[in-house]
């Protein structure tokens, strides 16, 4: 009865955040930026709550826990230091100048403005459309498996109901709105990330014998308390590293927080708050899911012979399981209910910021980069279009949902993130940086990288090489842009458009 009033009491704050923002009347800049005008508190902890949804907390710090041990927590460090830290420092303050100048508010839209192409801005939106589609699907399973979990409800009911909220709430009040509730979400994850790292590290046992016993369990003669990855797994782990924190650089939901700070001078006080988060929700998420094969060693299965930790080995329960069966398990975590209605209202809370930075992406670039271009849109109109072409991605992406129920969160998350980084993060940080980029080397960089990202798990139908192909696109990327562009130097645009993009004066 207590998780329920708390989920209640989440839902009616999120009421009155949706009736104080709601309002009908916005226009395209308000709706979708926020006028340009959101401090740096509000962008950082969106920002933040963005970034970490159910697909890390539930999907990849419990599988990769599981299978790294200690060794996991390099993904949070790695999520603190590059997916925050670097990608502020580097990114923020240009884009937020260029965006402005160019008068453009997505990544597609600066392709075009930038390499002067419409047919890259129509590529770019199809891929962004099409692959934060099952993405989203991933952030529903694992907000629906932990909701089923935690209080036995229907999964369909807890996804559609999940889909609705985030629906209305983004319809009603556009960017301002979310990034409101972003805030209050992120303090909310910030303080049950603590909560779950106690009770976790509590149940193994302490903090020193649970780090002891994990010692015990070992894969191929690796101890799993080392911080040093199991033989045959560096490769896999730098590439989850590199996946979850590099890949943030070239995501048009985390892009669009750059476009829409207040100024250049909020942006140092946003990356501090920002690289805070994910040290704290990132890496205690991690850390707690390392600690899985010691909890789930001391849970009895139901047949009461064998444990959790043997259904895992043994492929009868799956690793998207781990993190919620230890956050809802009342004997050996012992987690009273007041706190495990915390846990689900902390995983809401990141899931719906997720969800509804991604609907926005998509939405934005349809309205302004597909519908836009092919035909006139008024401002209101545009607006009202995007409002609707949320609702339809919130519903497309639920029945994606539907359709992949089998394959794991980690994989759905891995070939969506790696195929939209892998096309678009050389491209864009090349061409925000660096003026010897050419329309050639653009193209190459964004259809290389979604192939090199998307062949290996389609063509030898093996998911699991998804976080390794969608890493590599990303490396390729950084390599093929360069090269690319300096063999068509001599095509490249002229001094005047390179002038009019970095705000040059014409000699």
């Amino acid at each position: 009865m207590v998780k329920v009033c708390i989920l209640v009491a989440y839902m009616l704050m999120m009421v009155v955040v949706i009736t104080l923002t709601a309002r009908k009347n916005l226009s395209l800049n308000e709706f979708l930026l926020g006028g340009r005008n959101v401090g740096p508190w509000l962008s950082a902890l969106s920002y933040g709550a963005s970034y970490f949804s159910a697909v890390i907390i539930v999907g990849y710090a419990g599988s990769t826990g599981w299978s790294a041990g200690l060794s996991a927590v390099w993904c949070g460090i790695g999520n603190a230091l590059v997916g925050s830290l670097l990608a502020w420092t580097l990114l923020a303050k240009p884009t937020r100048i260029m965006g402005e100048k160019l008068q453009v508010a997505t990544i597609p839209g600066f392709f075009e403005k930038r390499y002067d192409s419409k047919l890259l801005k129509l590529i770019a939106s199809g891929i962004i459309f099409l692959f934060l589609l099952p993405y989203s699907a991933s952030v529903y399973k694992g907000l629906g498996t932990m909701f089923q979990m935690a209080f036995g409800f229907d999964y369909t009911w807890c996804v559609v109901g999940i889909a609705l909220l985030s629906a209305v709430y983004l319809f009603a009040g556009g960017y301002k709105a979310t990034a409101i509730t972003d805030f209050i979400q992120g303090i909310i994850m910030l303080v049950g990330i603590g909560t779950v790292v106690f009770y976790i590290v509590r149940a193994a046992g302490g903090l020193g014998e649970g780090l002891a016993q994990l010692g015990e369990v070992t894969v191929d003669g690796h101890r799993l308390n080392s911080l040093l990855p199991p033989p045959g797994k560096g490769t896999w782990l730098l590439s989850n590293v590199l996946l979850t924190s590099m890949g943030v650089l070239g995501m048009p939901q985390m892009i669009h927080k750059f476009f829409a700070i207040k100024d250049t001078g909020s942006v140092k006080r946003a990356t501090v708050i920002s690289t805070f988060f994910a040290l704290v929700v990132a890496g205690g998420a991690y850390f707690a899911g390392s600690f899985g094969p010691v909890v789930l060693q001391r849970i009895t299965a139901s047949d009461g012979v064998r444990t959790l930790a043997d259904l895992v080995n043994s492929g009868e329960m799956a690793t998207d399981q781990i993190m919620p069966t230890m956050l809802t398990d009342a004997q050996v975590v012992g987690i009273p209910d007041a706190l495990q209605g915390l846990f689900v209202v902390l995983l809401l809370s990141a899931s719906i910021s997720t969800l509804t930075s991604l609907v926005l992406s998509s939405s934005s670039v349809i309205t302004l980069d597909l519908v836009g271009t092919l035909f006139r849109l008024k401002q209101r109109s545009a607006t009202l279009v995007m409002r609707m072409l949320c609702v339809l991605f919130v519903a497309l992406s639920l029945v994606i949902n539907f359709l992949m129920q089998d394959t794991p969160i980690v994989s759905l998350m891995s070939l969506s993130w790696g195929t939209i980084a892998g096309a678009f993060l050389a491209p864009f940080l090349y061409g925000l940086l660096w003026k010897g980029v050419t329309r050639a080397g653009a193209f190459a960089g964004v259809i290389g990288g979604a192939l090199i990202s998307l062949l290996p798990p389609l063509l030898t139908g093996d998911m699991s090489l998804a976080p390794m192909s969608g890493a590599a696109a990303m490396a390729c990327g950084l390599v093929i842009v360069p090269v690319v562009s300096a063999l068509t130097k001599r095509t490249a645009y002229g001094p005047a458009h390179i002038a009019a993009i970095f705000g040059e004066q014409r000699a």
